[in-house]
């Protein structure tokens, strides 16, 4: 397995290099303009230009060139800063609104290999068995390696019925294995919740979308009102939520929060530097009384790893699960013209925890570490888990961490013994929210009272 991960990150390394040769800018007009007022460094780049235009074997239009270009400068940023074009922007927006029929995965494009981010809950793709660090190498047999991301998406998305089959590269697995998903209507549900035995209290927040903290609170509320009696605990799950609003994120938190900072993001220009406190969104406060649980792993980043670092600063909540992947960082969508039709996704701040931690490369550290042993690859997988960290190009932490300080506690620990067999033998298919739960039943006041 491990030669065979070494020739994919060869091949991966290669095909970068080969596609960063052709990054190559403009038009001869604006590149004249622009040499005159910055000098000789955008003097190569309209060299390099007038080289392509009166060398290469085939005729290349401007438009490539532009595209190549501008892909090429952000590439070379961070790995969240992008160009977003007509159809880009169409399918961000479409995937917030939830109305599209496909296979319900959240994927990026990683040295040229189209990487699953995590599955969307009841997609299916999750249902197909698909899970967060798969690689997607061809489609219907055809390769999409070294392609290009839209392509891939616009081939995966398609009628409600159909079926598409995906070679899937998983980490911990030998051999590459084919996956036949039927396409769905896809019917992002950002906020779910349930009430366990003992009246706890589940909700599940699965990207941070338009009115999830409102969303939230309405789960709250039917929760309180399908209990038979007063709520004993209750468990906000952000595990393989990838993340999205920071405004949500910061509404989110001020459900639980009523005084301090929830989040501050600082930025190269002043205008970029923003405080974030509680009880600027919801007044008040939500199960102020009642014990919490946050669930995170490897996939909660972003405004998923703000609540949790607000929540576990100011001590309102319990983290559990595993370390969180890390990613520190704001973006703002830049259009770049009055038709709206074309923007910058620019990394512009970085976010800091009212303790004023930044997550970024290290993440969330859980107060409970719990592993999902739930997940027979569990082992396997964990060796090649991707996080901030992992992607190349990613920003450094301004603190300059240690790699042991990002390691994972190899240690082992007489409460996490039990295989994913000996589990589903016993019912449990989610060991890590099975934890969480147990925990709260074991610290409600009446037992803790029981056992005095």
């Amino acid at each position: 397995m491990k030669k065979a991960r070494i020739k994919f990150a060869a091949l991966a390394r290669s095909a970068a290099l080969v596609t960063a040769v052709a990054l190559i800018p403009a038009t001869t007009a604006g590149f004249a303009q622009v040499d005159g007022r910055a000098g000789p460094e955008f003097a190569k780049l309209f060299a390099t230009y007038q080289q392509i235009k009166a060398n290469y074997v085939e005729d290349v239009d401007d438009d490539k060139l532009i595209r190549g270009a501008i892909d090429g400068m952000l590439a070379s940023l961070d790995p969240h800063s992008g160009y977003l074009d007509g159809s880009a922007l169409q399918r961000l927006e479409t995937m917030i609104q939830g109305n599209y029929s496909g296979l319900g995965l959240s994927v990026t494009l990683e040295d040229g290999a189209v990487k699953i981010i995590s599955p969307f809950r009841g997609s299916p793709g999750e249902e197909a068995g698909l899970k967060a660090g798969d690689f997607i190498t061809h489609l219907d047999g055809k390769l999409i390696y070294g392609g290009d991301l839209d392509e891939a998406v616009s081939q995966m998305r398609g009628k409600a019925g159909t079926s598409i089959k995906l070679t899937i590269f998983r980490p911990g697995r030998d051999e590459p294995f084919d996956v036949t998903v039927t396409r769905g209507v896809i019917e992002l549900e950002p906020v779910t919740h349930s009430l366990e035995a003992g009246n706890i209290g589940v909700i599940s927040i699965n990207e941070f979308s338009a009115d999830v903290g409102a969303d939230v609170y309405e789960a709250w509320q039917a929760i309180r009102k399908e209990a038979s009696g007063n709520v004993t605990g209750l468990v906000l799950d952000f595990r393989s939520n990838p993340g999205g609003s920071l405004d949500e994120a910061v509404a989110l938190s001020d459900l639980f929060l009523d005084r301090g900072r929830i989040v501050s993001q600082r930025g190269r220009a002043a205008r970029e530097t923003v405080y974030y406190d509680a009880e600027t969104v919801f007044p008040g406060t939500i199960a102020s009384d009642v014990p919490m649980v946050v669930l995170i792993d490897a996939g909660s980043a972003s405004a998923s790893e703000i609540v949790a670092g607000a929540l576990q600063d100011h001590r309102r909540a319990v983290v559990m699960g595993e370390q969180s992947f890390g990613k520190g960082s704001v973006q703002s969508l830049i259009y770049l013209d009055r038709s709206r039709t074309d923007a910058v996704k620019l990394t512009t701040a970085r976010y800091y925890t009212p303790a004023g931690h930044s997550v970024q490369e290290g993440g969330i550290s859980p107060d409970i570490k719990v592993p999902q042993l739930s997940d027979p690859d569990l082992e396997k997988r964990a060796r090649f888990q991707l996080r901030e960290s992992d992607l190349r190009g990613h920003l450094v932490n301004e603190l300059a961490l240690e790699d042991k300080a990002l390691e994972t506690d190899k240690l082992d620990d007489p409460r996490f013994q039990l295989t994913a067999a000996q589990l589903k033998e016993q019912g449990v298919d989610d060991f890590q929210l099975h934890y969480a739960l147990e925990t709260l039943r074991r610290t409600r006041p009446s037992n803790i009272a029981r056992r005095n």
